[in-house]
This record gives C-alpha cells, structure tokens and sequence, in this order.
C-alpha cells in the first residue's frame, strides 16, 4: 500500500524539479537577454561614434565654410551698390548678422541710410486694430495705402512713403515718432531716403500665433519691394519654415516673383549672399538662396 509519506515525497519531489526547471530555464533566458542587450548596446555605441564623427565633420565644413565667405566676401561684393542707398528693417534679427551684412553693405559702396527695428507688437493680433488705425492716421499727405487689409501690407506702404523717398524728412519723422510711441518700433534716428530695403529677421518663430506674427513681416517686406528699387528678405535657418517670414513669402509666388529671399543669414555665405541679391534686385531680378528645400535658385546669387 502507498503510504501518506510516500504521497509527500513525490509531491515534494514534483515541486523541486519545477523549481530546478524554471531556475535553470530562468537561467538560460537570462543570459540569452543579457547577451542581446550587450550586443544592442555595442552597436548602439558605434552609431554614437559615427553620428558624433559625423556631425565634427559637419560643423568643421560650416566653420570653413565661413571664415573662406569672410575672407573672400568683401572682394566679392565690392563696389557692387556703388552710389546706391539701402536702409535696413529689423524684426528679431540676430545683431552679429545685422553688422557684418551693413559692412559688407558699405564694402559694396552703398550707405546704409538707417535702420527701423520692429516690436513684437507689430505681429500681435490683439493690437492688429489699432496698428491699421494707425497707419491711416500717419499716412503723410499725397501717398497712398495698398489695397489689401493685413497689418504687414499697411505697415509696409506706410513704411515705403516714409524711407523711401515719397516723404519730407519732417513727414518722415512723424510717422516713425508715432510708430514708436505706440510701440510698433524702437525709438531711433529717423533713416535718410534709400533706394533698396533689407528686411532682417531671425528663424522660426515659435508661440500660437507664430505663423501669422511671419506672415505680418513677409507681407510688409513685399510692400517695400513694391514702394522702392527692390527689397531683400533674409533670415536665419529656420526662417524658411511655416512660421518663418522666408518660408511665409516663398509660399506666395506673387511675391517672390519680385522679393527676394536668403534662409541662412547666420552663416558667411548667407550674409554675402544677401548683399548679391540688393544687386539682383537692381538688375530687375529675383531668387530665392540658402540652404533650406524651398531655396530653389541655389545657395546664392550670381556674384
């Protein structure tokens, strides 16, 4: 007869081989994950490696990229704006582009006749009303609004009458007095009249209204290539984007039909590249420059 101890017995003897099975077959697993985890992380640090090589090699190309644009940029746009006049709007543009572009501005043989810094107030729709109530208020006599509704447009021709020759120094300073009390502009000196116009601005913009703050810029730089000889766009990497002013005017090819645009201002080709297109712009002409997809002309003007 099989007694209650030899029941035990078995039983117990069940449960250890389970126990002896799963520890060994816990065992054999782990170390098959270990071993797949050391290899993933192998591989994983040798793209590490190649993708930080790579991005070195990049940003050593960019580096040479620059210092050869500004060793060789000066003797490429001089005397190129001999006699010309080009006055200079800025809406968030980075200070170190801004005065390496007006030197190589002056090396072309043009003055700069002065510059207009735009607010962030100018592409705050909040405050849209009262810069369209404004811009009617301040028209000085005998010129003209555009058509068109939008902040940028009516920013641009009332901009356009006052730099570029259609005011009195008197009515010009009126209408940049009341820009900037109002906050639309910095307070500064009051530009001479100029031919050419340089809208400066940075990358991307960021925020809800991001996009239409762009659009507010892009439009008013294409009412100053309407009001004067021609008119520039350029911006940093990024500007090209959605809600950036390049990539808002590249999307309407009535307006870089005439204005024309630079993506990469931060760099030493962009800046030279800025300067060729205020001669582009002389010759009757236009194209869109820089590094971004929609640059479809190249990486810069014809020198």
């Amino acid at each position: 007869m099989i007694s209650l101890r030899y029941h035990a017995v078995s039983i117990g003897a069940v449960f250890l081989a389970l126990a002896l099975g799963v520890l060994l077959g816990a065992s054999g697993v782990s170390d098959r994950l270990l071993s797949a985890v050391s290899t993933e992380r192998d591989d994983l640090g040798e793209r590490v490696q190649a993708l930080t090589a790579e991005r070195d090699d990049l940003a050593a190309a960019q580096r040479a990229s620059d210092e050869f644009a500004r060793r060789v940029g000066p003797a490429v746009v001089n005397g190129l704006l001999v006699d010309q006049s080009v006055v200079l709007v800025t809406s968030g543009a980075d200070p170190t582009d801004r005065d390496v572009v007006v030197a190589l501005i002056e090396q072309a043989g043009a003055t700069v006749s002065g510059q207009v810094a735009l607010t962030a107030a100018v592409g705050d729709r909040s405050r849209a009303d009262q810069l369209r109530e404004l811009t009617a208020r301040l028209l000085p006599a005998g010129a003209q609004l555009p058509a068109a509704a939008d902040t940028g447009s009516l920013l641009g021709g009332l901009l356009g009458s006052a730099l570029l020759g259609g005011a009195t120094p008197e009515q010009a300073a009126g209408v940049l007095t009341g820009l900037a009390t109002a906050g639309f502009v910095q307070p500064g000196d009051v530009p001479a009249p100029a031919a050419l116009v340089l809208v400066l601005t940075g990358g991307a913009l960021t925020g809800i209204d991001a996009a239409d703050s762009a659009a507010v810029v892009a439009r008013l730089a294409a009412e100053l290539d309407r009001a004067g000889r021609g008119a520039v766009l350029a911006g940093r990497t990024g500007s090209a984007d959605a809600t950036g002013a390049v990539g808002v005017a590249r999307a309407d090819p009535s307006v870089t039909a005439a204005l024309s645009t630079v993506d990469d201002v931060q760099t030493g080709q962009g800046r030279v590249s800025a300067v060729l297109a205020l001669r582009e712009q002389l010759d009757g002409r236009s194209g869109l420059y820089g590094t971004a997809a929609t640059a479809a002309d190249g990486a810069a003007p014809a020198a």
